[in-house]
């Protein structure tokens, strides 16, 4: 039996979490939220996690650093970066790392669910060839 693919959406700002969590879930996707980098480094079901949406810049943890935390302990999970500040540095960055999307909030619904979609793409093509 396979387990359902879960999002985690990483975002100081609890409007934007739920927001997002409810929009998601309208696709029948299973979605957990965090308000930082280290809430989620610290969850339980850390190894369900799909799909990487998080916010680059935030308080205890840039989404940048919380990905590649989650690199180097051996996750390879593909990730959504979104930002208020669309700095061409940050979209390179975002770049760098092989992020499946690179979103200025605020940014329309579909282009979030077209990344979350390519996330989940490369995740299931990745199981495959391993």
């Amino acid at each position: 039996m396979t387990a359902t693919p879960v999002i985690a959406i990483v975002d100081d700002d609890v409007s934007v979490r739920q927001a997002l969590g409810s929009l998601l879930r309208s696709f029948n996707l299973a979605v957990e939220l965090y308000a930082s980098g280290p809430d989620l480094l610290r969850s339980p079901g850390l190894d369900a996690i799909r799909c990487l949406v998080t916010d680059v810049q935030m308080p205890a943890m840039s989404g940048f650093a919380l990905h590649a935390e989650l690199r180097a302990r051996g996750l390879d999970i593909p990730a959504v970066f979104m930002t208020a500040f669309p700095e061409a540095r940050y979209r390179e960055r975002a770049k760098e790392l092989d992020g499946c999307g690179f979103l200025s909030k605020p940014f329309l619904d579909i282009d979030m669910i077209r990344c979350v979609e390519q996330a989940l793409a490369r995740q299931r093509g990745a199981g495959r060839a391993g």
